[in-house]
């Protein structure tokens, strides 16, 4: 999932010619849709490129914190947007009711939804961690996204931008690593989750002028995952 934080028409086309192959999402990050000109003509590029792209759940919470909810909905038809996202990372929204907005916009839209906060400090139990994202799954969320913003430091990172291990594995033995994505903006952290859990892990947050590096990640072509993806026999003669 790449964040477009505000991209003209011609990045985006950049961004799709030169590594569209590589990119499943594009979100329009935080409130950023609200003052991008020609919006709807972008959102139509990464359509015909074969991308989801949906709007940051900040805005969502913008409308939600105003009542606007139906407004929201309107707005994001308006756009020709098929996916959307749930989250309460910026206001405090009770469990249960946004899960009937999660259960209430499947019937459609493509939901996502973010769990986490946005502020520092704010400390979520493992076992809250895995419980919202359980019941978020079954309200009919896609997927759910792993909060971190997009400065890498918080959420499932500590304040200096290192993973949180046992939060992270805590999740993994109760929820299916395929039904996550976790936001993970900056290299160190793209690093951690491949090499903890493959070349295939769902990866958010990602800059536009990063899809390829982190493609070279993935595929063992960049020095931090050389040795990952190397044949075991290469491996074994190499340090013989």
């Amino acid at each position: 999932m790449v964040m477009d934080k505000g991209l003209s028409l011609r990045q985006a086309e950049d961004l799709i010619s030169a590594s569209g192959n590589y990119v499943d999402l594009v979100k329009l990050g935080f409130g950023t849709s609200a003052f991008c000109p020609h919006l709807k003509e972008k959102i139509k590029l990464y359509h015909d490129a074969g991308m989801k792209v949906y709007l940051g759940g900040t805005l969502f919470e913008a409308f939600v914190v105003r009542n606007k909810i139906d407004a929201y909905k309107k707005y994001v038809t308006d756009l020709n947007l098929t996916t959307i996202e749930v989250s309460d990372g910026s206001i405090s929204i009770p469990h249960d009711i946004k899960c009937g907005w999660i259960a209430d916009l499947a019937k459609d839209f493509t939901v996502l939804s973010e769990v986490g906060s946005k502020e520092e400090g704010i400390l979520i139990s493992p076992s809250k961690w895995i419980k919202m994202m359980q019941t978020e799954l079954q309200a009919g969320s896609w997927k759910v996204i792993a909060e971190a913003r997009e400065s890498g430091t918080v959420g499932i990172y500590r304040p200096n931008g290192q993973a949180h291990v046992m939060l992270i594995n805590r999740i993994l033995q109760k929820v299916k690593m395929e039904n996550i994505i976790w936001e993970a903006p900056k290299k160190a952290q793209q690093v951690y989750f491949i090499q903890h859990m493959g070349a295939n892990v769902n990866l958010g947050n990602i800059a536009e002028n990063e899809v390829i590096p982190l493609e070279c990640l993935r595929r063992g072509l960049r020095g931090d995952t050389f040795f990952q993806f190397l044949p075991e026999e290469i491996v074994t003669k190499m340090k013989q």
